[in-house]
């Protein structure tokens, strides 16, 4: 229950499916209604699992999301804050490690304890059950990537799947395995906790635990396990946070029927961020990049593109970065979203490894790009940002074939124009025929020759190694360091002379990560260049513009 006497609650509505596995397993995000069951609405877009709201002192909804892009699937499923009407998700804790080892894979049941700033959660596996050993969180501590923000509350219980003992890594990787014996704290000081346990993990009794090692058994069933304590004296309410988006009825105005609701993105200055950007590039525009939610069951079925697991995706377009590195723009609601920091060129500087996402009229408003959170924010009221000294602009858009993302339809056009006929001539030379298709994934000859040239981040298990890391450094991702990059740009190839925008679809095609398809589905039609829509993105909330082409 929310202080205004709304609920939250997680619900499969939006569509989706788990992005891993062969079974099916439906998304479930954060929803909101009123107490009587009516006016259902999302307050999440995102497309990956979210799990157990609650509501800490501030009023604030903490829950646990699964949030990877282009990353590693098993190790971000950590506490995330978004006000009560679902915007302006923001993650403070453990979503970026440096060592997957070396911090829980997951930590399920947050929740703030009475008369503290910290939170108490369950440090659960990734292929488990929602049991492991309690952990305190206390996001006002800087993350160190591994354990700085977190105290062990049950250190005799090892953190399932990822050590093999309390403090060892487990090397190689388990699969659920032991260590799954505490579950579902509700704190009632730093202290002392209600909570299940059973030392064998198989039929969990009610206890209260302390942190100092001690258990006093309340209840046992003699035939069920019991789960979820929960005390029945009220605590003070936490403030009503003002509504600031239009989706629930009695906050909705009028608009004209079948017009896009658009929400406003606010930087103040992209360049205030936890990393150093690159001297000799200078940000010129951000890009908004719209992930698709996986309909289908089965991972890389079809196989998307460069790298294991990739999201297809669709480019909404781009806005202009200010000389001071503020933005304003107006952006589509109701989808998830990622940004790009670009230089000049079009070329890609910094990438985001979240989504994020606006309701109807919401502004989203950040410091910078992942400005660092412990530092107070700079003084704007003596200089307004010049972006906010005009209207917010308007996305432009990018090239036939960026929305969906697809290959055939966004890069074909210029191997057809510049290199096939050189190349077909040349019995040597690899193909870059778009025509002829690859048994084996499905995808043209054309793809399978570049695609050895060009650059992606990998989701799924494991990908943390086949990464390098989970987060990304500016000037270290993207087109840029790629081959095709050095042998395009740098060196040049042959007497190829591509046009600004034959560059840019190049560009744009890997440093969204150089896929193939732009959907899950109808993988023979997109490989012929024919347009298939995803079965959700915005195409479903407005016309679809590339029909029209």
């Amino acid at each position: 229950m929310l202080p205004s006497g709304r609920i939250v609650f997680i619900s499969d509505r939006i569509g989706g499916n788990v992005r891993c596995g062969a079974r099916f397993s439906s998304t479930y995000t954060l929803h909101g209604m009123m107490a009587d069951g009516s006016d259902v609405i999302p307050f999440s877009y995102h497309d990956t699992n979210e799990w157990q709201p609650s509501v800490d002192h501030h009023g604030m909804i903490i829950y646990t999301r699964w949030d990877y892009v282009d990353r590693d699937s098993d190790v971000a499923h950590h506490i995330w804050h978004c006000y009560p009407d679902g915007r302006d998700p923001r993650s403070y804790h453990g979503n970026y490690p440096a060592v997957r080892e070396m911090r829980p894979w997951m930590e399920m049941s947050n929740r703030a304890i009475p008369g503290s700033h910290k939170y108490i959660a369950v440090a659960t596996p990734h292929h488990g059950e929602n049991y492991g050993s309690l952990v305190m969180i206390d996001i006002r501590k800087k993350d160190d990537r591994a354990m700085s923000q977190l105290k062990r509350i049950t250190p005799e219980v090892h953190f399932p799947e990822s050590e093999s003992v309390p403090g060892v890594p487990h090397v190689p990787r388990g699969i659920g395995g032991k260590g799954q014996v505490y579950g579902q704290p509700w704190p009632l000081d730093e202290n002392f906790y209600l909570c299940s346990y059973s030392p064998d993990q198989k039929k969990h009794g009610m206890y209260l635990v302390d942190c100092y090692g001690n258990k006093e058994l309340l209840y046992q069933d003699a035939e069920l396990g019991c789960l979820d304590p929960m005390p029945l004296r009220p605590r003070e309410r936490p403030p009503v946070i003002p509504v600031k988006t239009q989706q629930a009825q009695a906050d909705r105005s009028e608009k004209e029927p079948g017009k896009l609701a658009r929400g406003i993105v606010t930087i103040m200055n992209i360049y205030e961020a936890d990393q150093s950007w690159p001297d000799e590039r200078k940000i010129k525009s951000l890009r908004v990049v719209n992930v698709f939610a996986k309909p289908n069951i089965v991972l890389d079925q079809p196989n998307i593109g460069f790298a294991a697991q990739s999201l297809c995706r669709g480019v909404l377009g781009t806005v202009p970065v200010e000389a001071d590195g503020s933005v304003h723009f107006e952006c589509p609601t109701g989808v998830p979203i990622y940004f790009q920091a670009l230089d000049e060129y079009g070329m890609m500087i910094q990438n985001m490894r979240s989504v994020t996402y606006l309701h109807e009229v919401e502004t989203l408003s950040c410091i910078g790009c992942h400005e660092d959170k412990h530092k107070p924010p700079q003084n704007y009221s003596s200089r307004m940002p010049i972006a906010l000294r005009r209207a917010p602009s308007q996305l432009e858009r990018e090239p036939t074939g960026s929305y969906p993302l697809n290959f055939p339809r966004l890069v074909q056009p210029v191997l057809d124009a510049k290199c096939v006929d050189c190349h077909d001539k040349n019995p040597q030379a690899p193909s870059l025929r778009g025509d002829r298709i690859v048994a084996k994934h499905g995808r043209t000859e054309a793809f399978e020759t570049l695609v050895k040239l060009a650059w992606g981040r990998h989701g799924g298990n494991g990908a943390i190694a086949r990464n390098g890391r989970s987060w990304s450094i500016p000037g270290q991702e993207g087109f840029v360091v790629s081959r095709l990059y050095e042998q395009l740009v740098r060196k040049g190839h042959q007497s190829v002379k591509l046009t600004p925008e034959e560059l840019r679809r190049i560009s744009l095609w890997v440093d969204c990560n150089s896929n193939f398809y732009g959907a899950y589905v109808d993988s023979g039609q997109q490989a012929r260049g024919e347009i298939v829509k995803p079965l959700q993105g915005l195409s479903n909330l407005i016309p679809f513009d590339e029909l029209k082409h």
